[in-house]
């Protein structure tokens, strides 16, 4: 890894694993971040709002906890970020059961970066709050049953927060690692949750490589920008060339509502299968920080996510 590209992924993250554990039979959808994220949203306006709501009139806005930790705040913000989504975290859940019973588990898992680390005690209460308040339209409540780090060791034993087990990682140190575990070719990439990516000024309708590998490269400077990096050269650099064999590509749509906007609105993406040959290392690496980040939008309820079929 050339030093461009490294100073450009020196990111900070963590990423922590939830398991909460259902105190009554209920149900939930089956997409359930957008009803986690939005959750936690709400514990956060509720213990730290002192204003009416009115986020984009409120004095306290440049301080405000919920501000900081559900919208990112850029010092340079790219010219190409237009929306409220943030950069700052990445939520990720694949259990798509509908029914649960007492005593049955869910688990999700939270990437923070950058500065958003520092705010992890907020999202632990939010979690815990959000339990007894219930998730969700049928308001599921449920207890916090574990936090746990990568190494899979538990941050949160019987209500104490163990904060030597909350290991900061960077995510060069996680490309570098995983191309030295990694000797195989990448046959195959899976997104599992929509990608949502314009390409030419239209969203894509099956994927394109080069639009995938860029979406990563303006993710990554999105988060350099967070934790102000400077990476304006590695951002001029060519990108390299995939060639996708084969592909199926299916359109995916996630409804959700947004109780900040008190609307419904619907998210589309692609989901499906990329078969490729040949994959330089430069394009890997570009790949596995897709693998940890997410790419394309919506990256906080999930979307973008994929996994490396060696």
């Amino acid at each position: 890894m050339d030093y461009l590209t490294k100073q450009a992924l020196h990111i900070r993250y963590i990423k922590l694993y939830f398991t909460v554990s259902f105190i009554e039979d209920t149900r939930l959808p089956q997409n359930k971040l957008s009803a986690i994220r939005g959750g936690i949203g709400e514990m956060l306006l509720r213990e730290n709002c002192i204003r009416d709501r009115r986020c984009e009139q409120c004095d306290f806005r440049d301080e405000c906890i919920v501000q900081r930790t559900m919208y990112t705040h850029f010092k340079e913000k790219p010219s190409y970020v237009t929306t409220g989504d943030s950069v700052g975290y990445v939520l990720e859940c694949e259990d798509y059961q509908e029914y649960f019973q007492t005593g049955d588990q869910l688990k999700f898992a939270m990437l923070l970066f950058g500065k958003n680390i520092v705010y992890f005690s907020q999202y632990i209460r939010a979690v815990y709050a959000l339990g007894i308040q219930g998730l969700g339209k049928y308001r599921a409540r449920f207890q916090l049953y574990s936090v746990k780090n990568s190494d899979q060791e538990n941050i949160l034993i019987n209500n104490n927060i163990y904060m030597e087990k909350y290991k900061i990682r960077f995510l060069d140190g996680y490309v570098e690692e995983k191309l030295n575990t990694c000797e195989t070719e990448f046959r195959q990439i899976v997104f599992v949750t929509p990608l949502t990516v314009k390409y030419r000024g239209e969203f894509l309708h099956e994927f394109r490589m080069e639009a995938i590998l860029a979406g990563i490269r303006r993710r990554i400077y999105m988060l350099d920008c967070f934790e102000e990096i400077q990476n304006e050269l590695w951002m001029q650099c060519e990108l390299p060339y995939i060639e996708i064999v084969k592909q199926k590509a299916f359109l995916k749509h996630v409804n959700r509502y947004s109780s900040r906007k008190n609307s419904k609105m619907t998210l589309r993406g692609l989901i499906g299968t990329i078969d490729l040959k040949d994959v330089r290392e430069e394009a890997k690496i570009l790949l596995l920080a897709g693998e940890l980040i997410h790419v394309g939008k919506n990256t906080s309820f999930g979307f973008g996510r994929y996994r490396i079929v060696n």
